[in-house]
């Protein structure tokens, strides 16, 4: 392993997560290349250490207490292979999202303005098929670049053997804790493509003749309806928008005309913020935690709150949820960590 690798013992992890909650690693390290990745994962195996992949923390519920090492992968290399007005980009997983589409809307390449300020690393976005206005990763990612936990091994998986659908991935699924993500290769074009369908975009970019112009009207929307998570702890959308059933959805929307729903893989998605919104918990508050006041899919925290209590006040919305419209809402962020014992001193 690289001489210049450091291993943190007892690493504090409060800024390595947007919810601001309080936690630690046993072992911390953040390899910058391929080389100290790998050196870590060996040493890892070799000390019988269980390995937790972190990224910007913006998707994710952190317990206090995550054990053996957690690897923060902070390459940041980033290059294009141009073919004429086409181009593959290649990107590391630690390069923080939304400065990516900022950079290459800003260099006239189109694909990935309309998923700007949307908060993370790039290592992060496979896992969760990252997504907003109509567009999601998979609809301009061409491979991702993982190596193997368990052995180290360096494999190249094309966007169908990623499993991506709505808000999945097998990242987040069956290959969850067995590969690093470390690089992603994304497909942009100079060729005008806008996609303005969704929401509010189409008025607010109307005639966008540049990437950059739906940069903007993407990063204004945003900043109206979500919380800075430097100013306001928060992991965005809390919840999955669900999917049911048409016939369930034709009987919802009779029950509830103003229900926004749009057509999705296997049925009908839902706007999960109007159902919680609907049933009273926008702008409400509980103890350390509350429902954003202009958008219900968004759960913050006020400081001083714990995990667990996060979890406690998400359910208790999702049975509501549940009871008034017949509706199971999933969580977005991850869980990791666990609870420290009372007797435990670090």
């Amino acid at each position: 392993m690289a001489a210049s690798l450091k291993i943190i013992a007892n690493a504090p992890l409060d800024a390595a997560n947007t919810l601001g909650f309080s936690a630690f690693a046993e072992w911390l390290v953040r390899p910058a290349d391929l080389a100290e990745l790998r050196g870590s994962l060996a040493l890892a195996r070799r000390s019988g250490w269980p390995v937790t992949l972190l990224g910007g923390g913006s998707n994710v519920v952190l317990f206090p207490r995550l054990e053996g090492l957690v690897v923060i992968p902070s390459g940041v290399r980033r290059w294009f292979e141009i073919d004429g007005e086409e181009a593959r980009l290649h990107v590391e997983a630690g390069v923080d999202w939304p400065t990516l589409v900022e950079e290459v809307a800003r260099a006239g390449w189109w694909g990935l303005e309309n998923l700007a300020l949307i908060p993370g690393r790039a290592g992060a976005a496979p896992v969760q098929n990252i997504g907003a206005y109509g567009v999601e990763l998979a609809d301009c990612l061409e491979a991702v670049h993982v190596v193997d936990l368990a052995d180290g091994r360096y494999r190249v998986m094309a966007r169908d053997a990623c499993g991506f659908g709505y808000r999945e991935s097998r990242f987040k699924n069956e290959l969850s804790g067995r590969v690093a993500i470390v690089r992603l290769v994304l497909r942009v074009s100079r060729k005008a493509r806008a996609k303005l369908g969704y929401g509010d975009l189409a008025e607010r970019a109307a005639g966008a003749v540049h990437p950059l112009q739906v940069v903007e009207a993407v990063s204004a929307i945003r900043r109206e309806k979500l919380p800075d998570p430097a100013r306001l702890a928060n992991v965005g959308s809390f919840f999955k928008n669900p999917v049911v059933s048409l016939e369930q959805a034709e009987r919802l929307r009779v029950e509830h005309p103003q229900l926004p729903c749009y057509p999705a893989q296997g049925g009908v998605k839902l706007a999960a913020g109007w159902l919680i919104e609907h049933c009273g918990f926008k702008g409400t508050r509980s103890a350390a935690f509350g429902v954003h006041d202009r958008q219900a899919l968004v759960l913050v925290h006020f400081g001083g709150g714990k995990a667990c209590e996060l979890i406690a006040f998400a359910a208790r919305i999702s049975a509501e949820v549940e009871r008034r419209f017949g509706v199971r809402l999933e969580p977005e962020p991850r869980r990791l960590g666990q609870e420290v014992s009372p007797g435990l001193v670090v």
